[in-house]
Order: C-alpha cells, then sequence, then structure tokens
C-alpha cells in the first residue's frame, strides 16, 4: 500500500479484517517495523479520537510522530494557484507540502469539505496535492468526500459484534444544527457494499448521498420500515448534496433523532455514530447510554485501523 484514501486500497477485506484481528491480540508486535521512521499528522479540521488513535497507532509501531495543526501552530496556508497573495495567508501550500515531506517518512492528512465548491470538495484538492507533491506516501485522516479510517474501525466492530453472516445495517441521517460534509456516511457506505450486509441508508428527502457511494444500496425514505430488524443502527447527519442545495441544511426534523421508540422496531440492534455526537439532536441519552451502544468499542478501534493501515504503508516503504 503506498496510499490509502478509501477502501479500494486495502484489497481483499477478509485479509484486512485478520491483519486486524492480529494488530488488536498484539499491538506491540511490529514496533522494529517503524524504527527512525516519523509519521507526520496535518490537521486542517479539528480532531479527538482521529489524532489520538492515529499517534497512538504509530506509536506502538516504533515511529516518531510529529502533530502540526495548521490553524493554530503554522502559517495560514494559501491553497489556490495564480492568486496574488496580497492578504492574511503568508505561504502556499505548494512550498509548504515538499517542505513538510522532507521531514517525515509517511504523512497523515485531515482536511474536510468546504463547501465552497462542490467540484473542489469531490475531486479531493487538498488531499491530492499532498499525494502530487509531498513525494511520501499519504493516508486520510478524513477528507473533503471520504473517512476511510473511520469506516475501516466501524467494520471491524460489526465483524465483532454481528450475530449472523448478513446482518442488516442502516445508515440513518439525523438532524443537526450545522451543515456538516458527507465524508462519513459516503465512506461507511463504500465499506459496507463492500461486503456482503444488507446495507440500507434512510434520510428525508433532499439528503440523498453521490450516486458512486450509494452504490447497491437500498435506500428508504420511510425510517420506520428502514429500522424493522436491522442488527445495527449507524447514525449520521450530513448536509445536502444535491445542486442546487451542496452545503445546506434543509431540515432539522427531530422526528430523524435516534431513539428507544424507533430502537424497539429493530432486531435488538446495536447503536453505532463515528462521535462526537450531539445528544438529543442525533441520539438520546436513553440510546447511546444503553447496553447496546457500541461507540465506545468502535472508537477504540480507530487504533487498530490506523495501525493496519500505517503498518501496510511502513512495509511497503521496506
Amino acid at each position: 500500500m503506498r496510499h490509502f484514501t478509501s477502501v479500494h486500497d486495502v484489497g481483499d477485506l477478509h485479509n484486512a479484517l485478520q491483519k486486524a484481528k492480529q494488530v488488536k491480540e498484539n499491538p506491540y508486535a511490529d514496533q522494529k517495523l517503524g524504527k527512525n521512521k516519523t509519521l507526520l499528522m496535518i490537521f486542517f479540521n479539528s480532531s479527538l479520537r482521529t489524532r489520538l488513535s492515529t499517534q497512538k497507532a504509530g506509536l506502538n509501531l516504533g515511529m516518531n510522530v510529529i502533530v502540526l495543526d495548521i490553524n493554530q501552530g503554522a502559517w495560514k496556508l494559501e491553497t489556490e494557484r495564480g492568486v496574488v497573495m496580497d492578504g492574511d495567508k503568508a505561504e502556499h501550500i505548494l512550498e509548504a507540502i515538499p517542505v513538510m515531506g522532507s521531514y517525515c517518512d509517511v504523512i497523515g492528512v485531515r482536511s474536510f469539505a468546504q463547501f465552497k465548491s462542490k467540484a473542489d470538495d469531490y475531486n479531493e484538492v487538498i488531499l491530492n496535492q499532498f499525494i502530487k507533491y509531498s513525494g511520501k506516501p499519504v493516508f486520510s485522516m478524513e477528507a473533503a468526500t471520504r473517512h476511510p479510517l473511520q469506516s475501516f474501525a466501524d467494520l471491524i466492530t460489526i465483524e465483532e459484534y454481528k450475530s449472523c453472516d448478513r446482518p442488516k445495517v442502516v445508515l440513518t441521517w439525523a438532524p443537526h444544527p450545522n451543515a456538516l460534509p458527507q465524508a462519513v456516511p459516503n465512506s461507511f457506505a463504500e465499506w459496507m457494499n463492500a461486503t456482503n450486509y444488507e446495507f440500507v441508508i434512510t434520510h428525508p428527502e433532499g439528503y440523498e448521498l453521490d450516486e458512486q457511494f450509494v452504490g447497491n444500496a437500498t435506500v428508504e425514505y420511510d425510517k420506520e420500515k428502514a429500522y424493522q430488524g436491522a442488527h445495527f443502527i449507524y447514525a449520521k447527519n450530513w448536509a445536502a448534496y444535491r445542486d442546487p442545495n451542496y452545503g445546506k441544511v434543509l431540515s432539522t426534523d427531530r422526528s430523524w433523532t435516534v431513539d428507544t421508540r424507533k430502537m424497539a422496531l429493530t432486531n435488538d440492534a446495536y447503536f453505532m455514530h463515528c462521535l462526537p455526537v450531539r445528544r438529543n439532536m442525533i441520539v438520546t441519552d436513553e440510546v447511546i447510554e444503553s447496553p447496546r451502544s457500541i461507540v465506545i468499542p468502535e472508537a477504540a478501534n480507530r487504533v487498530v485501523a490506523a495501525q493496519v493501515v500505517l503498518k501496510e504503508i511502513l512495509t511497503h516503504l521496506g
């Protein structure tokens, strides 16, 4: 593995899950692999789980780890070519990226959709500039359209908790006061479509995702019908994708909040969310605090997912 940006980079999912199991059983088995190798983690956006879990994964592999918060610990970066830099941005990303690359062996990048240009977001302009100009392996710590480390951890978690070979997994939209990117639902859908699970997406009309990510999923606008018989409920908000409403909040309908009444329609389903979560908007206290909530084990598996990816990249480096 040279770069990691989507499910397509991990190869066979069964093999990837076996590697995750091995990492979980013995997280310090490959400390020599990362000796004298430096991981640079670059954050254009806030993070808790991604920052801590990826740093922990690098340390487990014996790597040196550098964390750079672009908004607090660096010059403001210009990302557009051809701009007259007479404003508050002191450095261009096209100089910054190769400099960063000269200080490390592997680069992780976190850069959300900005909702200014749908084309720029869905062409992954920032992430692809790092891949093109850094000269180093690059992995996504959440980009404009995908969050593959989160989705890998989600898959590991479902495999650990499933009670049948082909569980019904439901991705449900839930209300939020702000406009959130489609990265997590896009990525989750892409990874679920790579499995043999029964996969359903439910959301209000107007919140349709890009068809390339929806794939073979069943789209059900009737949320109660979607919940019926589910083994896993994965809640997430996202802003509208379709033009002319790209990046907009179309609804904060609280009837979509995950509550005990809707969970009672399921097959004793587990509740999942990537965190952070707005309680009593996305999910009620009763559901997230219930014994069927697995948001904490799900978050813990973020270390495992990141470590598998870093191990594969380091193995490729030799």
